[in-house]
C-alpha cells in the first residue's frame, strides 16, 4: 500500500511522498524555482477605454501565438524526433486554443459587459472554465483544468510583462523544485541538462505530466507538504535530491545509505529500459506460439508517437473526446476527418479502433451542451452511445468522418456504454445512411465497410453477450467502468475506493461470460481497462481466452514481456482454479502464486 502523502524525517534527510508521473530516478543537485503566477492588478475602465483594452488584449493574443510558434520550433530543434513532434504537436494545441476560442470570447465579452482591465478579464474567464472542468471526478477531463490555465497564464503574464524562468544556464543534471511548471516550460528542458524535476501543484493526467513522460524526464508532482521558501542549502553546498518518478518520492538531502540504495536503483532501471528496447520489434507471442495483439490507448494527439516508439500493434481504443474538448460548438465532420486522417496515417497500416464519443456524467464537453449536468446521478444518465443516439446529426458527422479515415487505413468502430440491443441497430442504421449519403457525393469510405463493435462496461452488457454478439462484430471489455457499475463503487469517493477490485468474484465471473459469448459467436473480444496494462493480471486474462489488450503505451513493454514468459495452457489451468474462489483476497494471492511461478 502506498505511504500517506506527507513528510517523513530520516535522519537530516527529508522525505515528500506524492504522484509519480513519469518513471526515472534521478539524483542531482537542486534548483529551486519560486516564481509563481504574476500578480493581477484589477481596475474598471471606463467605457471610451473598452476598445483601447480589448485591443491590448488582441496584442497579448498575437504574442502568446507568436511565442508559442517559436517554441515549437525550439522543441523540433532541442529534441530530435518523435519528442520534438510531440511538443510541437502539444505547443499547436496551445495556439488553437489561443485562437477565436470560448476563452477568446469570453474575455472580450467580458471587458465589454463589465468594464474591467484585459488581465482581470483573463483570470476570471480562466477560473470559470477551469473550475468546471477540475470538479469533475474523472482525472483525465479535471486536467483539462491545465491546459486551460496555461493558455491563461501566458496571456496574463504577456498583459503584465512578466517573463517565464530560463533553465538553460542550469548546472548539468539539476532538480528543478518548484510549485508548478507549464507544459510549455518543461518543453524547453533538455533531458541531457535536467535531471528530473518536482511540483506542488499537478497530477498525472496533465500535459506537464505528459511531456515529462514524453521527454523521459522522471518526475514527482502533487507534492503537497513540499515547502520550497522553507528549503536551503546545507553547510555542505547545495542540496542533493532524488526524484523517484517510479515510486512517487522526493528525498531532500538524503543519507549515504539512502543515496546508494537509490543509485543501485537507478541502474536496475537503466538496465530494465535497455532490455524493454530490446522487445519492440519482437512478437508478443507466448511460449507455446500463441499470438497475443497488444494495442496501446489514445486520448490525445501526442500518443500518437509513444504508440510507435513502444511497439504498439494498432490503436485499441482511440478517445475522441479530446476533438470535442475546449469549443463552443462540436466539430464539423471535415474537421474529425482531418483529425482522424492523421492518426489513420500515422498507424502505417495498422488498426485504429475508434471510439464514437463518450461525454456525460463525470466527463465534460462543452461544444455538446449544458443540459449535461442536469441529471441527479449524471453517471447513470445522459452519456455516451445515449447521448449520440440523442443527437443524431452529431453521430452521423462522427460516423461520417471515421468512415472518410478509413480510406487512409484499417479502422474499427466502438460505441461506448451499450446496454441494450436496439442501441446497436440504431448505430448501424445511422452507419448504413452515412455511408449512402457520402457514396452519393462520392467521397471515398473504408472498403470493406469497418467492423462495428461493442464496449461491455456496464453489467447489463455483459448479461447480454450472447444477445450483442449477434449484433455486434467485435467486443472491447472496459474493466474500469464494469468494476464501479458492478461493485457500486465510485473510485473519486476515497471513503469507499478501497471497496474497488477487479478481482471480486461478480466482475471476474462477468468478463468470463463475456469472453465465452465472443468466443461462441466467434468474434474478436479485447480488454482495455486498466488492468489490461498491469502485468499482475495478463495471465489470468490469457486463462479465461483474451487475446487482445490494449493499454497506455508505456505499459506495453512490460506486458509484452510478461506475455513471452507465459504458456496458454498453463494460464488456462490456473483461471480455472481462481475462478472458483469466493474471497478476493484468496484470488489475489492466487493470482500472485502464480505470477511468482511463471
Amino acid at each position: 500500500m502506498k505511504p500517506d502523502p506527507g513528510k517523513r524525517k530520516q535522519a537530516q534527510e527529508l522525505v515528500f511522498e506524492g504522484l509519480g508521473v513519469s518513471p526515472g530516478i534521478a539524483i542531482g543537485p537542486a534548483h529551486l524555482s519560486e516564481v509563481g503566477a504574476p500578480t493581477v492588478p484589477e481596475f474598471t475602465v471606463r467605457k471610451a477605454e473598452i476598445p483601447e483594452e480589448q485591443a491590448r488584449f488582441r496584442a497579448a493574443l498575437d504574442l502568446s501565438r507568436r511565442q508559442l510558434r517559436r517554441l515549437g520550433h525550439r522543441a523540433r530543434k532541442m529534441h530530435a524526433g518523435a519528442a520534438g513532434e510531440e511538443l510541437s504537436t502539444l505547443l499547436e494545441a496551445y495556439t488553437r486554443m489561443l485562437t477565436g476560442s470560448r476563452l477568446v470570447r469570453g474575455v472580450e465579452q467580458r471587458i465589454a459587459e463589465t468594464r474591467i482591465n484585459a488581465e482581470a478579464a483573463v483570470r476570471a474567464e480562466i477560473s470559470k472554465i477551469a473550475r468546471n472542468f477540475a470538479e469533475l471526478d474523472d482525472p483525465y477531463m479535471a486536467a483539462r483544468a491545465d491546459d486551460i490555465r496555461e493558455a491563461g497564464a501566458r496571456l496574463i503574464r504577456n498583459l503584465t510583462k512578466t517573463p517565464l524562468p530560463a533553465y538553460s544556464t542550469l548546472p548539468r543534471g539539476c532538480i528543478i523544485l518548484a510549485e508548478d511548471l507549464s507544459p510549455a516550460e518543461t518543453a524547453l528542458m533538455n533531458p541531457a541538462m535536467i535531471g528530473g524535476f518536482g511540483t506542488i501543484m499537478g497530477g498525472p493526467e496533465g500535459h506537464t505530466a505528459i511531456v515529462a513522460r514524453s521527454l523521459g524526464i522522471p518526475a514527482v508532482l502533487g507534492v503537497t507538504d513540499l515547502d520550497i521558501s522553507r528549503l536551503s542549502p546545507g553547510a555542505r553546498g547545495a542540496l542533493t535530491v532524488i526524484v523517484d518518478g517510479s515510486g512517487g518520492r522526493i528525498v531532500i538531502d538524503p543519507t549515504p545509505a539512502t543515496l546508494a540504495d537509490y543509485e543501485k536503483k537507478r541502474a536496475s532501471l537503466r538496465r530494465e529500459s535497455r532490455r524493454f528496447s530490446g522487445l519492440r520489434d519482437l512478437r508478443s507471442v507466448t511460449r507455446d506460439k500463441t499470438d497475443i495483439q497488444l494495442y496501446a490507448n489514445y486520448e490525445l494527439p501526442h500518443e500518437l508517437v509513444l504508440a510507435q516508439r513502444n511497439g504498439a500493434e494498432g490503436i485499441g481504443l482511440l478517445r475522441t473526446e479530446f476533438l470535442f474538448m475546449n469549443r463552443d460548438r462540436p466539430p464539423n465532420e471535415d474537421e474529425q476527418y482531418e483529425s482522424l486522417r492523421a492518426i489513420v496515417e500515422g498507424m502505417k497500416g495498422r488498426p485504429v479502433t475508434v471510439r464514437t464519443l463518450d461525454v456525460g456524467g463525470d466527463k465534460l464537453a462543452y461544444s455538446v451542451g449544458s443540459d449535461l449536468h442536469d441529471s441527479a446521478n449524471p453517471a447513470l444518465g445522459l452519456r455516451a452511445i445515449r447521448l449520440s443516439l440523442r443527437e443524431p446529426k452529431m453521430l452521423s458527422d462522427q460516423l461520417a468522418a471515421i468512415l472518410r479515415a478509413g480510406a487512409h487505413g484499417p479502422v474499427r468502430i466502438l460505441l461506448p456504454m451499450v446496454s441494450t440491443v436496439d442501441e446497436v441497430l440504431k448505430v448501424q442504421a445511422a452507419l448504413g445512411a452515412a455511408v449512402h449519403r457520402l457514396k452519393r457525393r462520392g467521397v471515398p469510405i473504408a472498403d470493406p465497410l469497418p467492423p462495428l463493435g461493442v464496449m461491455i462496461e456496464v453489467p447489463g452488457a455483459a448479461l447480454i453477450a450472447d444477445m450483442l454478439a449477434q449484433v455486434a462484430d467485435f467486443f472491447a471489455i472496459g474493466t474500469n467502468d464494469l468494476t464501479m457499475y458492478t461493485l457500486a463503487i465510485d473510485r473519486a469517493d476515497e471513503r469507499v475506493a478501497y471497496l474497488y477490485n477487479p478481482l471480486h468474484p461478480g466482475v471476474l465471473r462477468l468478463i468470463q461470460s463475456t469472453v465465452d459469448a465472443a468466443l461462441r459467436a466467434r468474434i474478436p473480444v479485447s480488454v482495455c481497462g486498466e488492468v489490461a496494462g498491469d502485468p499482475r493480471y495478463t495471465a489470468l486474462l490469457l486463462g479465461l481466452g483474451v487475446r487482445e489488450l490494449s493499454m497506455a503505451a508505456p505499459s506495453l513493454p512490460r506486458v509484452k514481456q510478461r506475455v513471452r514468459a507465459l504458456d496458454i495452457a498453463s494460464t488456462t489451468l490456473h483461471a480455472r482454479a481462481i475462478m472458483e474462489q469466493i474471497d478476493p483476497e484468496e484470488i489475489g494471492r492466487m493470482l500472485d502464486d502464480l505470477n511468482e511461478t511463471m
